[in-house]
């Protein structure tokens, strides 16, 4: 994916959307920062939001590969990017494994006491504090759907 980085570049609109689908490969990870980082900028978002993005994006990755699809390589990851103006402006991105599912309710508060030396949680954790909204849903079949929405403020609006 080559996108120029100019002035000149045109906006992504209501409705584009971007869809990418890796083997449960930590390897894989750049080409997923690469795209969160891409479409961020194309939908108009600031630098640190572009970060926000790309970090709540990588962690719901990672958890898929790691403890979705539990780094099977033949189970996919699906990353789907959406720019929406309904209900306001907006970057929803959908991270879909193929692994059991789990229960975001039983995920460690990672900054309870006794969880600060823990290394779980801290994903889901990150998620919620970059993002503007998480929903964590089983998928029908198998697998978790993790649904995350990042709103463009008026000033980060393309014009």
């Amino acid at each position: 994916m080559s996108v120029s980085h100019s002035n000149q570049r045109e906006r992504l609109s209501s409705g584009n959307r971007v869809v990418i689908e890796i083997s449960s490969t930590i390897d894989m990870l750049k080409l997923v920062d690469h795209v969160s980082e891409e479409f961020a900028q194309l939908a108009g978002f600031d630098e640190d939001s572009v970060h926000c993005l790309a970090v709540a994006v990588r962690e719901a990755v990672v958890n898929g590969i790691k403890h979705g699809n539990t780094g099977d390589e033949r189970k996919q990851v699906r990353v789907e990017y959406t720019r929406s103006d309904s209900p306001y402006p907006c970057v929803v991105v959908r991270v879909r494994d193929e692994g059991h599912g789990f229960d975001v309710n039983e995920v460690a508060d990672p900054l309870a006491p006794e969880n600060l030396s823990a290394t779980g949680g801290r994903g889901v954790f990150l998620m919620r504090s970059f993002m503007d909204d998480v929903h964590v849903q089983r998928t029908a079949g198998s697998g978790t759907e993790i649904v995350m929405i990042k709103s463009l403020n008026q000033a980060e609006t393309p014009s």
